[in-house]
């Protein structure tokens, strides 16, 4: 929701994680305390609810905010391979293939699996090899080393990294 007024601030612009933190705190405080103040006639707590969840979604800690920050690592890279589809092989976005490292749920991780291996076929049909396409190879051998390849979930696997 900062991102409305902060902007999508990713490890690569030159912000660091204290004043990105810092700045999304400060537009939350302003959306949740000043600009929802007086339209909230009704539902008095809905500025501190809308505050809460997003304190909730930055730490990170529970079930639902590891997904939402899943999700959001699985819309880069659909981004990513899109705009590299659209770009007709003349468009590398590899350098955001790192992202999948970062998925900690083991269903989300079967999603960039397949996102890749995706991304591995366009390439593979126009001819090129992008760059990071060894660490793509690598990540999906792994998987398929240990299983589930296929977009499936092992059985065992499901919900890892739950707290």
């Amino acid at each position: 929701m900062a991102e409305c007024l902060v902007g999508d601030i990713t490890p690569a612009d030159p912000v660091s994680k204290p004043e990105k933190s810092r700045r999304e705190r400060a537009t939350m405080a302003y959306l949740t305390r000043t600009l929802l103040a007086p339209a909230t006639t009704g539902c008095a707590d809905a500025g501190q609810r809308i505050q809460d969840a997003w304190e909730e979604y930055e730490a990170g800690k529970t079930l639902e905010s590891e997904f939402v920050h899943d999700v959001d690592k699985v819309e880069l890279l659909l981004q990513m391979v899109e705009y590299e589809r659209r770009g007709g092989g003349e468009l590398d976005l590899g350098e955001f293939v790192h992202v999948a490292e970062g998925v900690k749920l083991q269903e989300m991780k079967a999603w960039c699996r397949q996102v890749l291996r995706e991304r591995v076929e366009f390439w593979k049909g126009v001819g090129k090899v992008p760059q990071k396409m060894d660490e793509v190879e690598r990540m999906l051998a792994d998987a398929e080393e240990k299983g589930g390849v296929d977009g499936s979930v092992k059985e065992g696997e499901a919900g890892e990294g739950q707290s």
